[in-house]
């Protein structure tokens, strides 16, 4: 496992505590976009690139790419509102989409 496997795995780990906070905090809520709908699919996306990269599958790079693609629609979701628990989920959700794109170059 080289460190950039490292690195993405560690962004992965840190956007699926995020979203996992986000997602309880916003039950119940009333939300003006798809949070916390993202975080539910961007829990999923990170779950499945994870397994991929510990397994240290031919697939990673593919799952990466588009976990890259659904982290930063979460982020755009999470971002307008207010809540700092949606700020923070934006932020890993970014730091993810980062780690994943350079995991799947």
């Amino acid at each position: 496992m080289n460190d950039l496997m490292k690195k993405c795995i560690e962004a992965c780990q840190q956007c699926l505590v995020d979203c996992k906070i986000c997602l309880t905090k916003m039950a119940g809520q009333e939300s003006m976009n798809d949070c916390p709908l993202c975080c539910v699919q961007c829990i999923d996306a990170v779950n499945a690139s994870l397994n991929f990269m510990l397994a240290e599958s031919k697939w990673s790079k593919e799952y990466c790419e588009l976990c890259a693609e659904i982290c930063e629609y979460c982020a755009d979701q999470c971002e307008k509102h207010d809540h700092e628990h949606c700020k923070k989920c934006a932020e890993s959700c970014r730091a993810c989409a980062d780690a994943c794109r350079k995991m799947a170059a």
